[in-house]
């Protein structure tokens, strides 16, 4: 493999790395499930959101596996925003070590460790992992995306890809967030007669819309740009489309206050986008 070359990455460049990336995602999720969630203190951040050890270790092998793949180029944490210098102009690596802390303490297994690589504020590559559930979703924008299950061997990997929208009369499947509701969302699904809900937790649901088994994943609500960006990647490359509600695209890296998004929704099918 060939470390990256230059703060700006080309595609062969990107494509280099999906595997050690990949490697090093698996790594962090190992981690998160050797933590005894019986046992862990759970602390409070500012903002009221909890972080635990298995968070700090998860995003302790990521940011030292980093360091050593492609050292050219800057990594934002959530757990190391502290350290940012944004905006990101080139390209960055664009990290949530464990997405989905609620669920992780609550004892349920959707939780995931994003990784993604920004370019120019585009997620170009993104690697979902679901380490309780033994799945992995990545994807290269351009180059397609992929769903790993992991098992004692060597993982199957299958091609995945976005499906078309409803026939107008039928019912979407909306994915909605287990922790997280809001008014503006719910609207947004009500306005779509007979959508059937399916309830997730972490960026599992941008997996679940990459793989073909949800139509869209709306949050008109506010969260954070390493909540989104490597899941962005993942269904953009799948076929999918990231937009807000006016159906501008996202752009990550560029200085936004507290890293925040908006809103977005993730379209299977990019025809659908508003």
């Amino acid at each position: 493999m060939n470390k990256a070359r230059a703060h700006l990455l080309d595609i062969e460049g990107v494509a280099d790395l999906i595997e050690p990336l990949t490697e090093l995602v698996i790594r962090a999720g190992a981690a998160i499930l050797a933590v005894n969630r019986s046992a862990m203190k759970v602390d409070g951040k500012l903002d009221g959101s909890p972080v635990t050890e298995a968070d700090l270790a998860a995003d302790r092998i990521i940011g030292e596996g980093l360091a050593r793949l492609a050292p050219q180029l800057s990594s934002l944490s959530e757990e190391r925003v502290h350290l940012a210098t944004p905006p990101y102009k080139d390209s960055f690596f664009l990290i949530d070590p464990l997405d989905g802390t609620k669920e992780f303490v609550a004892g349920r297994n959707e939780f995931t460790v994003n990784l993604a690589l920004v370019t120019h504020g585009t997620p170009l590559l993104g690697i979902v992992s679901a380490p309780a559930l033994g799945l992995i979703w990545r994807g290269i924008v351009g180059c397609g995306a992929e769903r790993l299950t992991l098992g004692q061997g060597q993982p199957l990997i299958e091609p995945i890809r976005t499906r078309t929208c409803p026939p107008r009369g039928q019912p979407w499947t909306v994915a909605v967030s287990r922790s997280h509701g809001d008014a503006r969302t719910e609207a947004f699904i009500a306005a779509r007669p007979g959508a059937v809900r399916c309830e997730l937790g972490s960026a599992v649901k941008f997996g679940r819309v990459a793989e073909g088994c949800v139509d869209i994943y709306p949050r008109l609500s506010p969260t954070s740009e390493w909540d989104v960006a490597a899941g962005h990647a993942v269904v953009a490359a799948a076929g999918g489309r990231i937009t807000d509600s006016n159906g501008a695209a996202l752009v990550f890296g560029a200085g936004r206050k507290d890293f925040i998004v908006p809103e977005f929704i993730a379209w299977g099918d990019p025809n659908a986008a508003i």
